[in-house]
């Protein structure tokens, strides 16, 4: 019996390792480089849209933007709501994000090769259905 569930994280912690490697000496990790995409699409967000999005705890999300804002990728500001904050990412993370989504490019590719396009598209509606299952 294939356990779906574990292949699943298997290939995503190679992938995470992956990302790793490469993007750490460019002064990013992988769990942050998640926020940067998710910022980069949307140009600002709530913690708790970002929160949602990515399936993290609260706690977990602060903590992450504490440092991120540390090492000047994000700006946190006060919402109407005082307990509610904006992230948005700096001009040092926008001007990064072409090299970071670059190596993630490279991953990928190297992920993917020699899976046929058919074979992906069956793989990507595979994983839609399973997320929408898990929803």
């Amino acid at each position: 019996m294939i356990i779906y569930g574990h292949k699943i994280n298997q290939l995503a912690r190679s992938f995470t390792k992956k990302l790793n490697e490469k993007i750490n000496p460019l002064g990013l990790h992988s769990s942050q480089w998640a926020i940067v995409l998710y910022l980069h699409e949307r140009k600002q967000c709530t913690q708790i849209q970002l929160s949602r999005y990515l399936n993290v705890e609260a706690p977990t999300i602060t903590r992450t933007l504490i440092r991120m804002e540390k090492s000047g990728l994000v700006i946190r500001e006060e919402g109407v709501d005082k307990r509610e904050k904006h992230i948005k990412l700096t001009e040092k993370a926008s001007g990064m994000f072409g090299i970071w989504k670059e190596v993630e490019n490279d991953i990928q590719a190297e992920s993917i090769d020699g899976i046929d396009t058919n074979e992906l598209e069956v793989f990507n509606r595979v994983l839609e259905k399973m997320m929408k299952n898990l929803d």
